[in-house]
């Protein structure tokens, strides 16, 4: 099983990794499938937009719910999550090399989002990628059975995960 786990510090770090690890991944030819967070310019107070894009080529789906201006939190739009599943999962039936979870988070830990599109890929023994917090680690080690591999939150620990999980490696 090739599974890891990212967790940087630091807000958008853990995606700004994902994303950029998705483009060099791509330029090596290989199939891709799951999603990353783009990181949109969302202005003053919109501080909670989230919006994916489902590999390997789209399309962007906002994952959170406005909640208004004046709103201090966010919340995931139930709805929108499962059209990024689904869409995620057709790749996936299609045939990839390499699966990315911008989060194992909260609705995953309780058996829902992501999860399984990440199944999926472990019993397909595809090699899967993705962020998690400190909150949630322990969830998905739990969700795994085994503790996945926590490669240093750098663009060379992710290529050198890269490259031992891919057959041959």
């Amino acid at each position: 099983m090739h599974i890891a786990c990212i967790m940087a510090e630091g807000p958008g770090r853990t995606d700004d990794l994902l994303h950029d690890f998705a483009g060099r991944a791509a330029a090596r030819g290989l199939r891709l499938c799951g999603t990353v967070q783009v990181n949109t310019d969302c202005g003053p107070g919109r501080v909670c937009d989230m919006d994916v894009r489902v590999l390997p080529d789209g399309p962007v789906i906002r994952i959170s719910q406005s909640l208004g201006t004046e709103a201090r939190g966010c919340r995931l739009d139930p709805e929108a999550l499962e059209q990024a599943v689904a869409a995620a999962e057709a790749r996936l039936a299609a045939g990839c090399d390499l699966v990315i979870v911008n989060k194992f988070g909260k609705h995953e830990a309780e058996g829902r989002g992501f999860r399984s599109l990440i199944a999926e890929a472990v019993a397909r023994d595809v090699p899967v990628v993705m962020g998690v917090n400190s909150l949630n680690a322990a969830r998905l080690a739990e969700f795994l059975g085994e503790a996945p591999e926590r490669p240093e939150p750098t663009p060379e620990a992710l290529d050198a995960w890269l490259d031992r999980a891919l057959p041959g490696g």
